[in-house]
């Protein structure tokens, strides 16, 4: 068994993955990174251990179950534990449904921002239901609170991990195990670069509203030191969804005027 607590951090790379890392290990964790790219893996790995801390990669495509199991099985053998499992990895394809690639844009986002969340956290829960302790956090989106249009396969996501955690939440609490959802507006990462989002309107999320990952990062190690089932960030994002939530129709009228009229019927 580790001497530190663990944390195995999946889409470790880069953005929220990567500040969460660097968080975790100056607060004494052991950081179990993995992702695809090597070179970024190696290269934070060899930071966090370089400044004090304690890390190691494991590179790994989660949309492959066989990847998904040497994952939880390497870390298992070299540690005996994992104390915190921060499902984290996830892209977007914002596009109109009609526009999306069949397998590249919808399947492969199913996957890995669901599919793949769902699967690693089933190989890691036996262990923490064994030792009746470890808390899983996954990463969803306001998207997965409120959905809006060319976001339908990323929303369909992320409202499936809201799902799937209130679900498991109830079913491993009698094990003082916890489950967490981050759900967070704009985040200044790669995200936007891989969704190639391209509006005529040129409507974006102001900078006010926007996220950094350090943010993020300083949000999940929140809900470790103050447990909690959901974290909206920034807070302001409440009022949307709540709106939308009593008046659904003036929503969709308000979002079919500003944005889709445009988008999709004007030249």
């Amino acid at each position: 068994m580790s001497d530190h607590p663990v944390i195995l951090i999946t889409g470790a790379s880069s953005g929220i993955g990567r500040a969460t890392a660097m968080k975790f290990a100056r607060e004494g964790y052991r950081v179990v990174l993995t992702a695809r790219r090597k070179n970024l893996l190696l290269m934070l790995s060899n930071e966090i251990n370089e400044s004090g801390g304690d890390a190691y990669p494991i590179v790994a495509d989660l949309e492959k179950y066989e990847n998904i199991q040497g994952v939880v099985n390497t870390v298992l053998e070299k540690d005996g534990q994992i104390d915190v499992l921060f499902n984290n990895a996830g892209f977007g394809r914002v596009s109109w449904l009609d526009d999306l690639d069949p397998q590249k844009d919808i399947d492969a986002q199913i996957q890995v921002n669901l599919l793949a969340l769902i699967q690693i956290t089933r190989l890691v829960l036996p262990g923490m239901i064994e030792r009746c302790h470890g808390h899983i956090i996954n990463m969803a989106s306001i998207a997965g609170l409120f959905a809006t249009p060319t976001y339908s396969i990323y929303a369909a996501s992320k409202f499936g991990v809201r799902g799937f955690s209130e679900a498991l939440r109830r079913e491993i609490g009698i094990y003082n195990i916890r489950v967490s959802v981050v759900y967070p507006g704009a985040v200044d990462t790669e995200f936007r670069s891989h969704a190639r989002i391209n509006r005529k309107t040129g409507i974006t999320t102001p900078s006010f509203l926007r996220l950094n990952a350090d943010q993020v990062a300083d949000a999940v190690w929140h809900l470790i030191t103050h447990p909690r089932r959901s974290l909206i960030i920034p807070p302001i994002y409440r009022f949307a969804i709540i709106l939308n939530s009593l008046f659904p129709g003036f929503v969709d009228r308000i979002i079919e005027k500003r944005f889709v009229q445009i988008e999709r019927l004007k030249n």
